[in-house]
């Protein structure tokens, strides 16, 4: 049995106050290759997880230019346009590939605006509903960065602005040039080195989306397994119930390349967790 978790109780979101979303999402960069580049190794189950994850709900579907590259995108256009009207796409640029496993941040503020059109175009539609600063560059000023996003947004090429892998500190220095919308860091029930940053966005409800959101399980043993076995469940999907339950800016975003999988993920979002069970994970820390 699978779940509609357009119906849970893990609830929706809007982002930027306007958009809202069903909290459970779906990260498509597991879609390419093997994760990392290239075109997906089975192109119609590619195709497949992504109508799917509609089918059970789903409203928010995160990207990246670099995915891939641009496979990610492109699948999200043949999987879905037209798309629903409740369908939010979050795209992301500044962060280049050269190969699997490299990255370099690139913010010139004409790079940011072409990546923005050509997301445009492979997405097929008019304006991006969240654009995110994949990375900020630090050989490039931050207000020419953020300051080209505004831009974009002044033009109606955007809706929202977001950030990705940031500090308070970054942050609140962004918020001074545009509203932001949402921030993008690696947080899980593992790793929690940005549990400032999520207080931070709850304060100012800012939409806090954590990537590789169920990483780093802290082992089968302990108060993890206790917990999943309790309700029947895998230790990903107390993981995702854990995220659910922690705040409601949370907006976890897990992939996958199979169908099977993305099932198993989704039946997350109807796990409910007591308050002392999200307080023992809770206290499970991290790094």
């Amino acid at each position: 049995m699978t779940t509609d978790i357009s119906a849970t109780p893990s609830g929706t979101y809007s982002i930027g106050g306007d958009l809202p979303v069903v909290r459970l999402g779906y990260g498509t960069m597991q879609l390419t290759g093997d994760g990392v580049w290239g075109p997906p190794k089975d192109h119609a189950e590619a195709i497949a997880v992504l109508r799917r994850s509609v089918e059970l709900g789903i409203t928010f579907f995160d990207t990246a230019d670099s995915y891939g590259p641009v496979v990610a995108e492109e699948l999200l256009a043949e999987a879905l346009h037209p798309y629903a009207d409740d369908v939010v796409i979050a795209t992301k640029a500044g962060l280049t590939r050269q190969g699997p496993g490299i990255w370099t941040p690139l913010g010139v503020p004409a790079y940011l605006r072409q990546q923005a059109e050509l997301s445009l175009r492979r997405l097929g539609v008019d304006a991006i509903d969240l654009f995110q600063l994949h990375r900020i560059d630090a050989a490039v000023p931050l207000e020419d960065q953020v300051g080209e996003l505004r831009d974009l947004q002044a033009e109606g090429k955007i809706r929202h602005i977001g950030l990705s892998e940031v500090s308070v500190e970054e942050l609140e220095a962004a918020r001074a040039i545009a509203p932001i919308a949402s921030v993008q860091n690696r947080f899980s029930l593992g790793t929690r080195n940005a549990d400032d940053l999520l207080a931070h966005c709850e304060t100012h409800d800012i939409a806090f989306i954590p990537w590789r959101p169920v990483a780093d399980h802290t082992g089968d043993a302990g108060p993890l397994a206790d917990i999943a076995q309790a309700h029947g469940a895998t230790l990903t999907q107390i993981a995702l119930a854990w995220l659910l339950h922690l705040s409601p800016v949370m907006l976890p975003i897990p992939g996958t390349s199979r169908v099977a999988h993305l099932e198993q993920n989704t039946a997350a979002a109807a796990i409910e967790l007591s308050d002392l069970e999200v307080a023992t994970l809770s206290s499970l820390g991290g790094r």
